[in-house]
């Protein structure tokens, strides 16, 4: 080649030292790592965000809603809605994980192009965190746990977690508006050490950041929920399901979609609710009972129980937190027996009566009776066809 170029008369240029130094640049970069890892791509400061809300378009998915929110828990349950509606009035949504790349992989679907970004961070990590945040005007913390881990605590998850997000919004200097979504009963004195920590964590979020709105939905409802699936999953196997005292215990349970949409009205209000607590329950109350009957009538099974007394169910449940820091491999989840939950149980978890609710955010909550249940008609044995419901329609503010 070089002996080709020399008969041409061309001027051979000796470009090695260029591509030594560009490779060795990069390769410098890349060893360092990326995304978060990487010091050039980590915010040390907090960075200012976009200010006032800026509105462009008429609306949808493609418009501006002047929203940029960092929605941290996305990848949960409630996550996913919640970044479905944002998505949908064309704001763009900011989704930390800490796991698999997949993990927010089904999220971004729901926006424009490029409007949902997925951001891999460390809740444990301050300038993982300002990273995440750093571009934001909204900050939604739905992180959250019913149980505990070798490596998560309630205290660090419910409580310490939340109030280091609201340390960080604060400092940022550009957070206009800041939810947090705890849960209905949440209080010092509640049997549960899960609801203790989720009360310690309002009351963190509220002094670090006092025009912080907190909201309180009860047990959620919908396709990916964590009661009524595991109840099927339950019957499925064994053709009866056991009921703590005989399901007595009284709940409000809400479906998922009006919970997005009361964070979402929050959102779009004009600072009415800042400061605030709300208490989300659906329109109807059910004892634990009552919503198994619902949930037998769904998938074409004949309700059989088996009454599990307040003690029995404490002493299947108690083994897992007993060994849970004992032994050196994680356990299994909880499903049917989680003792925090066992001992939420104890009490009734209702609205209370002066509380603000989802008529103060102009939401009028779904019936569960209907479609909001009607995911559950997979579990029946002659396949989902076998019967079908009437989905039921809200016209008016039915609390």
């Amino acid at each position: 080649m070089e002996a080709c170029l020399r008969r041409s008369g061309r001027r051979l240029l000796d470009v090695s030292p260029v591509l030594s130094s560009s490779f060795g640049s990069i390769y410098r970069s890349s060893s360092s790592g990326f995304g978060n890892d990487s010091p050039r791509n980590v915010s040390t400061v907090a960075v200012k965000g976009l200010g006032n809300l800026v509105r462009k378009g008429t609306g949808g998915r493609s418009s501006v809603s002047g929203i940029v929110a960092t929605v941290f828990g996305a990848t949960g349950f409630l996550g996913r809605y919640v970044v479905q509606q944002l998505a949908k009035m064309g704001s763009q949504v900011l989704v930390p994980f800490r796991g698999s790349e997949d993990s927010p992989r089904h999220l971004k679907l729901m926006g424009d192009l490029g409007q949902i970004v997925p951001m891999k961070y460390n809740p444990r990590d301050e300038k993982s965190i300002k990273a995440v945040m750093a571009k934001a005007n909204v900050v939604v913390n739905l992180i959250g746990r019913d149980y505990e881990t070798r490596n998560f605590s309630f205290e660090e998850v419910n409580h310490a977690m939340a109030e280091h997000l609201a340390l960080i919004a604060k400092e940022h200097g550009g957070i206009i508006r800041f939810i947090q979504v705890s849960c209905l009963g949440a209080s010092a004195s509640s049997p549960s050490r899960m609801l203790r920590t989720k009360a310690a964590g309002e009351e963190s979020v509220l002094q670090a950041f006092p025009e912080a709105t907190v909201l309180r939905p009860a047990t959620l409802i919908g396709t990916e929920d964590r009661i009524l699936n595991r109840w099927a999953q339950f019957v499925r196997k064994w053709t009866f399901l056991p009921l703590v005292a005989g399901g007595s215990t009284r709940i409000q349970p809400v479906y998922v979609v009006d919970v997005a949409a009361a964070i979402i009205a929050s959102l779009k209000d004009d600072g009415s609710s800042m400061g605030k607590i709300y208490e989300l329950g659906g329109p109807d109350i059910y004892t634990l009972h009552e919503l198994a009957e619902l949930m037998f009538d769904m998938v074409r099974e004949w309700p059989r129980y088996v009454n599990v007394p307040f003690p029995v169910a404490k002493a299947i449940a108690s083994p897992r937190e007993f060994f849970l820091n004992k032994v050196p491999f994680p356990l299994p989840t909880p499903t049917i027996f989680n003792l925090e939950e066992i001992n939420a149980l104890t009490v009734d978890t209702v609205v209370s009566e002066n509380a603000s609710t989802f008529r103060d955010l102009g939401v009028a909550p779904h019936k569960l009776k209907g479609y909001p249940v009607e995911f559950l008609t997979c579990y029946r044995k002659d396949g989902p066809s076998f019967g079908t419901t009437i989905s039921e329609k809200i016209t008016g503010l039915d609390i």
